[in-house]
């Protein structure tokens, strides 16, 4: 049964919880940057970003220590919905400019996408050289996964119809990166080439 059926069952108002420029900007519910990453569209929104966390999560936890660990989460998670929510705006004032309704102001972001993506991300930077078995069967190595998906997001934002934010996705791996230049020292390109000189 899909998580939105159960939202108004819960006391849970996607209009409130998740994020929106109406919301944010003009309601301005600013709580909305934070819980917009725990409401999910329906059990498989849900159930493949636990998965991520699960899988991934619990390696770069034991690396980097819990308390690093959650700030580059929820940092990543946060600026992932704010680049998003900047975009929405954007789009918006553009299409008042030339005299079409903002619908992009009505957009509701939610999901832990951002920053599962910012966790792939940094999985293949802690861990260069392990191997992702694709549905269980075709060995890719983390970095060419994290390039694969970039693709497939770039293309996806771009090509075909769907409520899926692309470009919260693409956010999150430029945040990690962002994240592990500025606040590690560490430079993913230097790490992936090191990793794969032999």
């Amino acid at each position: 049964m899909a998580i939105h059926f159960l939202l108004p069952v819960l006391g849970i108002n996607k209009n409130v919880f998740g994020l929106s420029v109406a919301g944010f900007g003009y309601y301005h519910y600013y709580w909305q940057i934070f819980t917009y990453m725990f409401i999910h569209g329906d059990i498989s929104h849900l159930f493949f970003n636990m998965l991520a966390l699960l899988i991934f999560g619990i390696n770069i936890e034991k690396t980097l220590g819990s308390k690093e660990f959650l700030l580059m989460y929820f940092l990543i998670g946060v600026l992932s919905g704010l680049f998003s929510l900047g975009v929405y705006y954007g789009f918006g004032r553009f299409l008042m400019m030339n005299g079409i309704r903002p619908w992009t102001f009505g957009i509701n972001l939610i999901g832990a996408s951002g920053a599962i993506y910012g966790l792939l991300f940094a999985y293949a930077v802690l861990f260069p050289r392990s191997i992702i078995y694709i549905w269980g069967l075709i060995p890719v190595p983390a970095p060419l996964m994290v390039l694969g998906y970039a693709i497939i997001e770039f293309v996806s934002q771009f090509v075909g119809s769907s409520n899926v934010a692309h470009m919260t996705h693409l956010a999150g791996f430029a945040f990690a990166w962002l994240y592990f230049v500025v606040r590690m020292g560490v430079h993913p390109l230097r790490i992936w080439k090191d990793a794969y000189r032999r």
